[in-house]
């Protein structure tokens, strides 16, 4: 049976070549998963994938979520709505709107309908009696978590990992767990995994991972990294953006400092400190984001 709601998911790979990975023999290519589409990008897409295809075996008409005012997610959902003319709703930590927030203005663009709530009522999120009151007040909605990572947002990422050439290391952006999930299960267990954690205090999403991914509590051939956050989630150095402006201008590889930023950023690092082996395969994966840099020219943060 073909899958309704589908996109062009066969992204680009590029190689970046440097002094740095010549010096210390490594190969670098990034998946560049940022252009799987112009507005629903990268593990966004990834994650909502199977979430779309179970909302309809539900006979769910409408998608609803969670985010703050600047989400990924909430963005990408919001695109996704109006691609495949679906009702979406947005819960938003509130209490107010700012209406003029890039993310939340493109967001009633394409239709959907945002909720504002308080940050008492938004920690609610995952009680299970404030779903069930959501589910009465929404009977037609397919409730999807913040950042969309569930069951179902694993098997868009495995199917990620297994589209991969040969490589020795695969490492992604860590922000819910997800993706790093997704992609051991789609992963040999000769591969190593490691995810960079993007917010403070991130040991926790270790279990969160355990949870998610059957074979991460069986294997060990993963990690996830926590020393490289930048002073925690949407925070970062003034060294960090001028990687990120180095990195478009040498290598035409636009990134943002939240997610995709931070990884290529602590990659940098761990290979100019001998990290991997010589002649190591690594591919890093570009998880999309980039409408993030509107939210942070926005809040004059760049």
């Amino acid at each position: 049976m073909p899958i309704p709601f589908s996109i062009n998911e066969h992204s680009y790979l590029q190689t970046i070549t440097s002094e740095l990975l010549t010096d210390k023999k490594i190969t670098l290519t990034i998946k560049r998963d940022d252009l799987l589409h112009p507005l629903i990008s990268g593990n966004k897409w990834r994650k909502l994938k199977y979430n779309l295809v179970r909302m309809q075996q539900l006979g769910k008409s409408e998608l609803l979520t969670f985010g703050g005012a600047f989400s990924n997610h909430i963005h990408a959902c919001a695109a996704a709505g109006k691609e495949f003319n679906l009702t979406t709703h947005a819960i938003v930590r509130g209490p107010q709107l700012d209406l003029n927030n890039p993310t939340l203005k493109f967001a009633q663009q394409c239709g959907m309908q945002l909720h504002a709530v308080n940050r008492i009522e938004y920690k609610q999120r995952h009680d299970e009696a404030y779903l069930a009151a959501l589910q009465t007040r929404f009977p037609n909605a397919y409730i999807l978590p913040e950042g969309g990572t569930n069951e179902f947002a694993i098997e868009g990422c495995k199917e990620l990992a297994q589209s991969l050439p040969e490589h020795d290391y695969l490492i992604c952006p860590t922000g819910s767990g997800g993706t790093l999930a997704g992609l051991v299960e789609g992963s040999s267990n000769k591969i190593n995994l490691l995810g960079i954690a993007v917010l403070k205090q991130a040991d926790y999403l270790r279990d969160e991972i355990r949870a998610l991914s059957p074979k991460a509590k069986s294997q060990n051939n993963w990690q996830l990294l926590t020393q490289f956050h930048g002073g925690g989630y949407a925070r970062f150095t003034a060294e960090l953006w001028q990687f990120c402006q180095h990195m478009q201008n040498q290598h035409q590889l636009p990134l943002e400092p939240i997610y995709s930023g931070k990884m290529m950023y602590a990659l940098w690092q761990l290979i100019n400190n001998d990290y991997f082996a010589p002649n190591s395969k690594i591919i890093a994966i570009h998880t999309g984001g980039l409408q993030g840099l509107e939210g942070l020219k926005y809040r004059k943060l760049v």
